[in-house]
């Protein structure tokens, strides 16, 4: 099994142990409940921004050890101070040491679309990432049947939530393409081997319809990385581990993005 399929089964045990504990009506009374999510999509096509994707991750099974000590909410706080157009907060335990309470921290002191990274396989964890404050979700074609996405993505959708689709190669994209996404996220890395090629995501750009909001995931940390993908129609950038292993996340992201801003208007003069 790759990284990927071995996630997946342990998070079907996962899932299966906290039905058990949190039950459906439980999570339902959660305030949320009664919150209109913020667009994912909107966010990422708004001129005044940038597209910067701002993940919280602590750790990952390619890198080990990120960051084990960033505060969730000094950190997440500054990303949206800095300019980013979404948070990503990484929820999984077991391989990312992420939790719930990260999103949920997060969500307090942040007013930006805030997108529940997890490896999403069952339609109780879209309720639950409804119950602790999550816009969108991550369906993961590499793990999920084509009826699958579809179905999960309509459920999301009948919750408010809106969807980012991620996928690694050609052959994902057209067996799980559906019209109840909003997003397309091409990841970068390779789940084999653990190699990274911004390359995946310049070839996979132009068969995915404008319909959809076009998101490019790992290996990005350069100012001239993000000006190239915009050439090909990206308008996200999922990024992770080029601020999480600095010693102030935050301050990083405002850094990249100033750059960015000096970088494009030079190209406009």
């Amino acid at each position: 099994m790759n990284i990927l399929e071995q996630i997946a089964a342990h998070k079907r045990q996962e899932v299966a142990e906290r039905k058990a504990l949190f039950p459906v009506k439980l999570l339902e009374q959660s305030i949320y409940f009664e919150t209109q999510p913020v667009s994912f999509r909107k966010y990422l096509l708004r001129e005044d921004l940038h597209g910067i994707i701002a993940e919280f991750k602590r750790k990952s099974p390619s890198l080990g050890v990120i960051n084990g000590h960033a505060s969730v909410e000094r950190t997440t706080i500054g990303y949206m101070q800095a300019g980013a157009s979404a948070l990503s907060v990484l929820t999984d335990t077991e391989f990312f040491g992420g939790k719930n309470e990260d999103l949920t921290t997060s969500r307090k002191f942040n007013s930006c679309p805030i997108l529940r990274k997890d490896f999403i396989i069952d339609e109780y964890q879209i309720i639950e990432a409804k119950s602790i404050g999550a816009d969108v979700i991550l369906l993961i074609a590499g793990i999920l049947e084509a009826e699958e996405v579809t179905r999960l993505a309509t459920f999301a959708k009948s919750l408010g939530l809106e969807i980012l689709l991620e996928v690694h190669d050609r052959e994902e994209l057209e067996r799980t393409l559906t019209d109840q996404v909003d997003a397309i996220g091409v990841n970068n890395r390779n789940l084999k081997d653990f190699t990274v090629s911004i390359n995946t995501s310049k070839e996979l750009a132009a068969l995915i319809p404008d319909t959809f909001v076009k998101v490019s995931e790992s290996g990005i940390g350069k100012v001239e990385t993000i000006l190239d993908l915009q050439t090909y129609g990206y308008r996200g950038f999922l990024m992770g581990e080029a601020f999480m292993k600095t010693s102030q996340p935050e301050k990083t992201l405002a850094e990249l993005i100033e750059s960015l801003k000096t970088a494009k208007s030079s190209l406009t003069q």
